[in-house]
């Protein structure tokens, strides 16, 4: 068979391309340890290859938002642990105001440095997140939650409760509402509130109060009247209770029930006492109404709200007096009641914010061990057998080398060579 010249020249050429083109390729892929360099090596490698990748890209991010998230819930759990120390603080002065030897002019001492409580709590309910917005403001992050008002704070957020996917299928709150923290505080024990009027003339004195019997619970308003004389000589006072809501006694008709200080009060399933002395009414001119005591269902009172009306019942005036002194006294209660719910509903926050900062924990760990089997799978579907290759490459090599030297010895092959 006859071969040109030409066609040895194109076949060699062409082998020797062929062979370099492997060799190069056979070096990029130890350069850069990978054995896919293109989807065309192994379209199916390939594909999954990218799915990890993206899967990995996704965990990196998720690592990210944990990490904001720790902050987030830091910044909160500081908030809160310094709300809840002023607020122990708030319930010492209390306790502190109550003592019946200060004037009024001591209590006005007590009185300034509530004020400055007040201040600090606002600050706090303002913190701000370290991202340009506030902790307590719901989904209005740029939005100031607080400002101040006559009868307290006014709330400009709203209840949402910010939150950042953590985890592949798990969204955790990284916030919670000034609604939440500070508004949502329940009067008296939760269930009822008792009180006193301000009007009263006696020293009597009521007590929280419990409760007996759920089931028998209303929901209603009732006033505790009392009636009859408080001569020393002729201590004949009697209560009579009645339901405000409904405008009946309890029970109906109305059976006055001799008063003891100290002893228990009981009606559709609640008790309290009042200690102390309470005044009767007095015939006239002009005819005065006995002492008033009230209990109302618990609502929930602001946090600031309830240290406004703690400075209110502080500098009232008078407290040297029995009766002044029951006032105070039951105003004391009031609040020391309220701060008592407000401490506990701060402590319970904090709690849960430990406990999400404890899954984000877990979220690490579990987000740490899918990355490195993320890294594992692309290894296996991307890296190269560095010995295998370094085997072939020095056989390609070889062979270049060979291929190259016929090709030489080939094309220097001619009839002119023998002749002479």
């Amino acid at each position: 068979m006859r071969i040109s010249t030409k066609s040895i020249y194109e076949a060699g050429a062409n082998q020797m391309n062929s062979l370099q083109s492997q060799l190069a390729r056979t070096q990029m892929q130890l350069s850069t340890n990978r054995r896919i360099l293109t989807p065309s090596d192994d379209p199916i490698a390939s594909s999954r290859a990218l799915e990890v990748t993206q899967s990995r890209s996704i965990n990196t991010q998720l690592v990210t938002n944990r990490d904001n998230a720790k902050n987030f819930l830091g910044q909160e759990e500081l908030a809160l642990k310094n709300t809840y120390n002023l607020i122990a603080d708030v319930q010492t002065l209390v306790v502190n105001a109550g003592n019946g030897s200060l004037t009024d002019d001591n209590r006005e001492s007590l009185a300034v440095e509530l004020e400055g409580r007040l201040n600090d709590l606002m600050a706090l309910a303002n913190t701000s997140d370290g991202a340009g917005g506030y902790l307590f403001s719901g989904f209005k992050s740029t939005t100031q939650p607080y400002t101040s008002t006559a009868t307290g704070a006014a709330y400009a957020g709203d209840q949402g409760q910010r939150q950042l996917q953590v985890g592949p299928s798990r969204m955790l709150a990284v916030s919670d509402s000034g609604t939440e923290v500070f508004d949502s505080n329940l009067t008296g024990n939760g269930v009822f509130a008792t009180g006193g009027a301000t009007t009263n003339r006696g020293s009597g004195v009521i007590s929280r109060g419990v409760v007996t019997d759920a089931t028998l619970l209303t929901g209603h308003s009732y006033s505790i009247d009392f009636t009859g004389t408080d001569d020393p000589l002729n201590y004949t006072l009697a209560y009579t209770v009645t339901d405000v809501t409904t405008g009946l006694t309890v029970p109906d008709p109305a059976v006055p029930t001799a008063f003891a200080s100290g002893q228990a009060i009981a009606f559709d399933g609640l008790q309290f006492n009042i200690e102390g002395k309470p005044k009767g009414d007095e015939a006239g001119p002009p005819v005065v109404a006995g002492d008033q005591f009230t209990v109302v269902p618990s609502t929930k009172e602001p946090l600031f709200a309830t240290l406004k009306n703690l400075l209110t019942v502080i500098r009232t005036p008078n407290s040297s007096t029995p009766a002044g002194q029951a006032n105070l006294t039951n105003g004391l209660n009031a609040a020391h009641d309220t701060l008592d719910t407000a401490y506990n509903n701060v402590l319970s926050l904090v709690t849960d914010v430990g406990a999400r900062g404890k899954e984000l924990d877990y979220l690490d760990s579990a987000g740490s061990d899918l990355d490195i089997q993320f890294a594992a799978t692309l290894s296996d579907l991307q890296d190269l057998d560095y010995y295998e290759a370094s085997s072939l490459y020095a056989q390609q090599q070889i062979t270049l080398q060979a291929a190259q030297k016929s090709f030489t010895m080939m094309s220097g092959l001619s009839l002119f060579n023998y002749i002479g």
